[in-house]
């Protein structure tokens, strides 16, 4: 797959299975991952530098992106403004 214009693809993180206390997280209690991997990256559009790069761990906000799914794998697909900021 191959993000088009400032489109970033991203790998979500797995949410959390269990509390710091260890207590077990059931699936309908568990909150949607803001971290992720960038997995692919557009070419960006005239007036727009791409900034992210493949690999680059990054935080987004709570409600970014379009679910899809490829290959049985879920990714995110957001622009990159949608894109709070890079982990190192």
């Amino acid at each position: 797959m191959r993000p088009i214009n400032d489109r970033v693809l991203v790998k979500p993180a797995k949410a959390e299975e269990t509390t710091k206390g260890g207590i077990i997280i059931p699936d309908t209690a568990k909150e949607k991952p803001q971290k992720g991997t960038v997995v692919a990256v557009g070419p960006g559009k005239e007036d727009v530098n791409m900034s992210v790069k493949i690999d680059d761990t990054v935080l987004y906000g709570k409600y970014a992106g379009q679910e899809v799914s490829h290959n049985g794998e879920e990714f995110l697909i957001m622009k990159q403004d949608d894109i709070l900021l890079i982990l190192d």
